[in-house]
């Protein structure tokens, strides 16, 4: 029998996570909860056979669901996560971020006690094969990473239902939403935890002439952040939200004693304009200090799974990884703790660059982490 999945939230990314469930093979779509009602018509259209609940409490009723993905705005995850807790503890995989506050917290460990089924934070960066092929390598080119630079240049936020990620009170902040991805990878890259932050940032060019109600959106374009971590090593993040006419999306580079590698993954080939042709294909350059000369690998990515969403065909690997926790032969890789502690220097790295002070990780962070 096909794993049966409930899914919670049927916007852009949950889309997304409808289309790759539907490429597995050994699993369907049982339920979709959507209140929004234009993005659950077109839930409906991407999982005809998928019935619609009107509420959370109905779909956790069905007991013919398998697993869960929570795919809803980013200041409802803790809620329905607790939701789901109090009626029906199922595997669950939970989009980012995990939270949007210093006050999830709590909410994480009371729930990391109690929950009796596997939750996986959805880092679907981890996943993208040209990233995946530098954390392979990285350490054997590098000698081991001292410096890692992540830049991400791309399209600005696009329109989601209710504009709720237009406004940092539903978001968390750019460097929540958008860059936990990138201090997950530093995490897992590095192999250490962080010891202070460092951050500039700010709202540059996007948004400033939208207004909704009254409301003119806060969320930040643009950022620097520098990570120290325990280890030694450094890490940098530069974002910029208003650069899509660049090449690639998303520019990773690791550095050691031995060398480099970089990985370099393009945007979404929806946006690359048609008059230039095919897109650009994902790559890892690999340069050795001795001997010289660095080396060019393509990461081809099955056509199909471009085609089923924005983020290079990770979303589709990262389900099948899913799908052997829900059948009971594998762990998590992306804990609870690691959705917080993405979130926890997110957070550190947007008050840094409001204060314009260095905000120091306290010596319990890493007791924290464990959650």
């Amino acid at each position: 029998m096909p794993v049966t999945y409930g899914v919670i939230g049927c916007g852009m990314m949950g889309r997304e996570h409808l289309r790759n469930i539907a490429l597995l093979g050994d699993a369907r779509v049982g339920a979709i909860f959507e209140p929004d009602a234009e993005m659950a018509a077109a839930a409906q259209a991407t999982a005809p056979a998928a019935a619609m609940e009107p509420s959370l409490d109905a779909l956790l009723q069905r007991n013919d669901l398998d697993c869960l993905v929570i795919a809803s705005p980013n200041h409802l995850h803790m809620t329905q996560l607790e939701q789901v807790a109090a009626i029906r503890a199922l595997p669950v995989l939970v989009e980012k971020p995990l939270y949007t506050d210093g006050a999830g917290l709590a909410a994480l460990r009371a729930l990391q006690a109690s929950y009796a089924a596997p939750i996986w934070v959805a880092m679907e960066y981890r996943y993208m094969p040209p990233i995946t092929a530098l954390l392979q390598q990285a350490d054997a080119i590098t000698g081991g990473v001292k410096m890692l630079t992540i830049r991400e240049h791309r399209f600005p936020f696009l329109e989601k239902v209710g504009h709720w990620n237009r406004f940092n009170h539903q978001t968390g902040g750019t460097l929540v939403e958008k860059c936990c991805h990138f201090f997950d990878l530093m995490r897992l890259v590095l192999k250490s935890e962080p010891v202070r932050v460092m951050a500039s940032g700010g709202q540059v060019l996007n948004h400033l002439e939208e207004n909704y109600n009254g409301a003119v959106p806060d969320i930040w374009d643009a950022a620097y952040v520098i990570v120290d971590f325990a280890n030694g090593a450094r890490a940098m993040l530069e974002l910029c939200m208003f650069a899509e006419g660049s090449t690639y999306q998303e520019e990773i580079s690791a550095v050691g004693p031995r060398g480099k590698i970089e990985a370099l993954v393009p945007g979404p080939g929806r946006f690359w304009p048609e008059a230039l042709g095919a897109p650009p294909e994902p790559k890892v350059v690999v340069s050795p200090r001795s001997p010289k000369g660095p080396q060019v690998q393509t990461i081809p990515v099955d056509p199909t799974l471009l085609a089923a969403g924005d983020h290079n065909g990770s979303t589709f690997y990262q389900h099948e990884r899913f799908l052997d926790v829900v059948k009971g032969s594998a762990a998590p890789e992306v804990t609870l703790a690691d959705g917080w502690a993405a979130v926890a220097i997110g957070l550190a790295a947007q008050e840094a660059a409001i204060t314009g002070q260095m905000v120091a990780m306290t010596p319990d962070w890493r007791e924290a982490a464990r959650v």
